[in-house]
């Protein structure tokens, strides 16, 4: 398809390049992969468009008019110029990345992955500034709007045109005080439920899939608080005989790091996907690709048995 601005052939162009290139319209065709006819068509609608005749017989030779050499070196600057454009980027050389990536996760993510995630920033890339945000309380398109170029957990996103990438499955784990009563003994369901609960759930939420999972077994628990971020929630189980829940994979560096226990949930309960999730503008966007490259390593790293990964932006799937 031609296109065209103000009635000009932009296709002329890469013939023109080409006839000034070669100074023949026979090398001029076998460079663009056309018939001397139609290349010879091609340097009449240059003739007339310039009011030049381009290229002018000097016995068996052709050489340029003056008007052509003049705009030789312009013409050469505009052809590579759109090649550049039309041209998919080159992959992202980090050293020389000058921005900022906002990422949207969870406490408990942002603790596993954000150390070592900003270690290896400073390291490859001294130019990026990592921006993470907490989870909201209130369901919003950041991705789609802008507020946010990654967001990593469970996407629960309603936006059909987000692009997301499995990373991990994950499984609730009790998390416990060392010395907890729960602790001794076999962990029932009526044990697990007769205990008191702190909650974690950022809308506020004071039941779960736990919940429903107990009253299929005529059971029903205590929450004596919830909270809005997983770290709450580990802070007051600690000093407490409170129950709390937690990521099995995602939390166990924390866990073990204020000295908690963890306990199987004696409950059939659904595994959690995890996943990272982007907007299709990002697609191909280098830097974003690398940031998603970036993110995977980091995670294979510290919670180990990603899901295959795909090539960064491809093979993704829309929601």
């Amino acid at each position: 398809m031609i296109a065209r601005n103000a009635n000009i052939d932009l296709n002329l162009l890469t013939a023109l390049d080409a006839l000034l290139e070669e100074e023949s319209v026979t090398a001029a065709a076998d460079r663009l992969g056309l018939s001397g006819p139609a290349m010879s068509r091609a340097l009449g609608r240059i003739r007339r468009t310039l009011g030049d005749p381009v290229l002018v017989r000097a016995g068996r030779h052709m050489v340029p008019t003056p008007r052509a050499l003049e705009i030789r070196a312009q013409v050469r600057q505009l052809v590579e110029a759109a090649h550049t454009v039309l041209t998919p980027a080159a992959p992202a050389d980090p050293a020389r990345l000058s921005r900022v990536f906002t990422i949207n996760a969870n406490d408990l993510f942002v603790t596993a992955i954000g150390p070592p995630l900003v270690a290896r920033v400073a390291t490859e890339a001294p130019g990026v500034v990592l921006r993470f945000l907490g989870e909201s309380h209130i369901d919003v398109p950041i991705l789609r709007d802008g507020a946010a170029d990654l967001e990593l957990g469970v996407i629960d996103s309603r936006e059909p045109e987000i692009r997301t990438q499995e990373l991990f499955t994950e499984h609730g784990v009790a998390v416990v005080r060392e010395g907890h009563p729960l602790t001794t003994g076999t962990l029932t369901a009526r044990r697990y439920a007769d205990a008191p609960h702190v909650n974690f759930s950022r809308r506020g939420r004071l039941t779960g899939p736990i919940d429903a999972a107990l009253a299929a077994r005529g059971l029903r628990r205590k929450v004596v608080a919830t909270v809005p971020t997983f770290a709450a929630t580990l802070m007051m189980i600690r000093d407490s005989d409170a129950v709390g829940l937690a990521n099995e994979r995602t939390a166990a560096s924390t866990i073990r790091a204020l000295g908690l226990r963890t306990l199987p949930i004696p409950l059939d309960l659904p595994p959690m996907t995890m996943e990272m999730a982007w907007h299709p503008r990002q697609d191909a966007d280098a830097g974003h690709r690398w940031l998603r490259g970036l993110v995977r390593a980091v995670l294979e790293k510290a919670v180990g048995g990603l899901a295959a990964e795909n090539p960064a932006g491809e093979g993704a799937e829309p929601r």
